[in-house]
């Protein structure tokens, strides 16, 4: 099953991350990667307002990133990409809070999550990630703190 995210509708529901931030993008993008590879899951990322010469589609292991250039939103790119799967949209989640999305995911059968859901499920994959070889946490809930704190203020060694 892939997920089919909001990406600018999921940023402000995660602790650490704004949409003011100039690299909101990538720190998503990052902890995307990391679930997908916890979780063993597909997901497509939208994010609108792409700057100019960066619009398209880019792909980070299970996290393709679709950067919709601006005078197109991600919700009229969601929408179409449900489309474009006709009854294959029975097996994505579509993770928003957007009342559209939602409506036309409903539509296309779609199972559905709310951005505040996801980003609660994002945490708890993150804080209790599978076990490596070696026995061990992949990351400890100090080392998700920490990344945490760099996310919501920056390197500061710099």
């Amino acid at each position: 099953m892939a997920y089919i995210i909001d990406g600018h509708n999921l940023i402000p529901k995660i602790q650490g991350l704004r949409l003011d931030l100039p690299d909101d993008e990538e720190a998503l993008i990052k902890m995307l990667q990391d679930f997908c590879r916890l979780q063993r899951k597909n997901v497509e990322v939208y994010f609108d307002r792409a700057a100019e010469g960066y619009a398209g589609k880019r792909g980070y292991g299970r996290v393709t990133a679709h950067f919709v250039r601006e005078g197109n939103t991600a919700d009229a790119a969601i929408i179409s990409r449900l489309r474009r799967l006709k009854k294959g949209a029975r097996n994505a989640t579509v993770v928003s809070s957007d009342h559209q999305i939602i409506s036309e995911a409903k539509a296309m059968g779609a199972k559905l999550l709310r951005s505040e859901e996801f980003a609660q499920l994002l945490f708890e994959s993150l804080d209790s990630g599978p076990e490596d070889a070696g026995g061990g946490p992949l990351l400890s809930s100090k080392e998700v703190d920490e990344w945490m704190d760099i996310f919501r203020n920056g390197n500061k060694s710099e």
